[in-house]
């Protein structure tokens, strides 16, 4: 199997480069030439766009992909930290005292939709569209996912003022990239916990929990 995927990889790149093992650099026809020098672009893998999405060099598309992509990197990363928090801490008091509801009634993970009152989840998809319609608002299109905020995102460009950002660009550069790539890290931990928590009843919980595994 090992060798079927080598060799067809060596095919490819054969084929691209002139050689097997051939200088990428040689393919001067890529189109992911548009985009090899963004941020994101990391070792090991460089610029990675397996299904292509990206061959045809479209900026503007490229631009809106990558906003895409690092606001649900953001939101997976909130995810992921509120999904281990709750396991060691739970805030004192009632989550709905109409419905005398406390914070430590609500079990960790997605049985928490069972017990959360319905218009509190409500509440989160309001606020959450409330920040994405009105408060997030681009200062530069050249630039996805600024939104004026600055540094450790204290600007508000509602309210008209904006943070301090990272001037150095060595280090802008690099904690973009860090940023990036802890949300593509969190996007995948999210749908794990997800995953297992759905089959074993926690995010980290037991597989033998999972009794209807037809691996059994």
């Amino acid at each position: 199997r090992l060798a079927m995927m080598a060799n067809s990889d060596m095919f490819f790149q054969d084929g691209l480069t002139g050689s097997a093992w051939g200088d990428w650099a040689n393919y001067t026809d890529s189109p992911l030439r548009a985009f090899e020098n963004e941020t994101g672009v990391q070792a090991p893998l460089g610029y990675w766009d397996p299904l292509g999405f990206s061959k045809d060099g479209d900026v503007e598309t490229f631009r809106r992909r990558r906003e895409v992509e690092l606001k649900n990197g953001r939101v997976a990363m909130f995810a992921t930290i509120g999904y281990i928090v709750p396991e060691y801490y739970r805030l004192p008091g009632f989550l709905a005292p109409s419905s005398k509801v406390e914070f430590t009634d609500v079990p960790n993970g997605l049985k928490a939709f069972t017990v959360a009152p319905a218009e509190g989840l409500f509440q989160i998809v309001a606020f959450c569209g409330f920040y994405e319609i009105l408060v997030n608002k681009p200062v530069d299109p050249s630039d996805p996912g600024n939104y004026g905020k600055g540094r450790l995102g204290l600007g508000n460009a509602v309210l008209g003022y904006t943070a301090p950002g990272v001037k150095d660009p060595d280090a802008r550069k690099r904690g973009l990239n860090s940023e990036l790539a802890n949300g593509r890290l969190a996007m995948m931990a999210i749908i794990g916990m997800f995953f297992q928590d759905g089959l074993t009843g926690s995010a980290w919980g037991d597989w033998a929990n999972y009794t209807d595994s037809p691996l059994r």
